[in-house]
């Protein structure tokens, strides 16, 4: 697995916004002792690949926090996608929806596919259309931090996870996930 420290080129970029958005969703134990950062796009086969592995590693450890960071760029649709997941944080159910989004199987998913996995996933369409409007500028504003974070980082394409003090990009299986948290822990740093 390529690690690298997840040194910003931008020294502008605090640890902290990237962290600790107030607008990030947040998955996992909000207490870990070791934090990934998943710059994740709801168009990328790998993301999808590696989903189930981070998804089993934060619900088997339980001392990680995962920080959601819907990152667009493969297609249009990605933006739309995100717009979901983020306006689904208002009614508690940005994993659910999350999650639904990175079962689609495929690529270049269209919106209507990505709005009818939504729909699908249980979620209120109602208040999350409702949340969109009200909410709109919001969740623009937090996709474009994402955008900007990625950029002060360096990042070039999806995945990309920050495990405590590394970088990791492409689609990590759980013993990679496993091995990067442990080795995140025996540095001692989130």
């Amino acid at each position: 697995m390529p690690t690298a420290p997840a040194l910003a080129q931008d020294k502008a970029l605090s640890v902290d916004a990237i962290l600790n958005d107030p607008q990030a969703p947040v998955g996992g134990n909000p207490k870990g002792d070791v934090t990934i950062v998943a710059f994740l796009d709801y168009n990328c086969p790998f993301c999808k690949k590696s989903a189930p592995d981070l998804e089993k590693i934060v619900k088997s450890d339980g001392r990680i926090r995962l920080v959601y960071k819907d990152w667009p760029i493969l297609t249009p649709a990605s933006n739309h996608g995100a717009q979901l997941a983020l306006a689904a944080k208002y009614q508690g159910k940005y994993e659910q929806v999350h999650h639904a989004l990175m079962g689609i199987p495929g690529m270049r998913i269209s919106k209507e596919k990505m709005t009818e996995a939504v729909q699908k996933s249980g979620v209120d369409m109602e208040r999350l259309n409702a949340d969109l409007k009200q909410h709109g500028a919001e969740i623009q504003a937090l996709i474009q931090r994402n955008l900007d974070q990625a950029d002060a980082l360096g990042l070039t394409g999806t995945p990309v996870y920050l495990i405590g003090p590394f970088k990791a990009s492409g689609a990590l299986t759980y013993e990679q996930f496993r091995k990067a948290v442990a080795d995140a822990r025996a540095q001692g740093k989130q």
